[in-house]
């Protein structure tokens, strides 16, 4: 099953963050049980940019990760049937994180992530976002599903 974008409305539906932790703006494209390509529209209003760094605006790294987390999380929802499930998909690990270049204010961040193994409580996957066709962040990470807290 191959779905082309839905957007925010969208995003909301299937993912259970929200402002200011919500990295995922639209979903551009999602193979179910292989790959998602989201976006995130960097704006140079984000909280994070008042502090890294002043003079000198760069999205943190880790928010890099957890851009392509937030957009597995939408492939693992809609691959798995989640929606409405009461589950989480939740981190469990990260590896083989490489930074290769700086996000800075008013970009599209690309997220692409793709399934490397999933099972029925634990999924693994890897990442890039880039802009503009150059890698910014790599990434390998592990997940599982499980109940959301009461």
């Amino acid at each position: 099953m191959s779905e082309t974008g839905f957007d925010i409305v969208g995003v909301l539906k299937r993912l259970p963050h929200r402002y200011p932790l919500l990295l995922v703006d639209r979903v551009q494209e999602l193979v179910a049980d292989e790959r998602i390509h989201a976006v995130k529209a960097v704006s140079f209003n984000e909280d994070f940019f008042q502090g890294h760094f002043p003079g000198a605006p760069i999205m943190p790294g880790v928010l890099q990760i957890e851009a392509l987390a937030q957009a597995a999380g939408v492939l693992a929802v809609e691959s798995l049937g989640l929606a409405d499930s009461g589950k989480l998909v939740y981190f469990m690990a990260i590896e083989n994180a490489k930074f290769r270049a700086p996000v800075t204010p008013g970009v599209l961040l690309d997220l692409k992530a793709e399934f490397v193994q999933k099972r029925a409580k634990v999924c693994k996957f890897a990442g890039k976002a880039s802009v503009d066709g150059k890698v910014t962040c790599e990434v390998q990470f592990t997940a599982m599903i499980a109940d959301a807290p009461e």
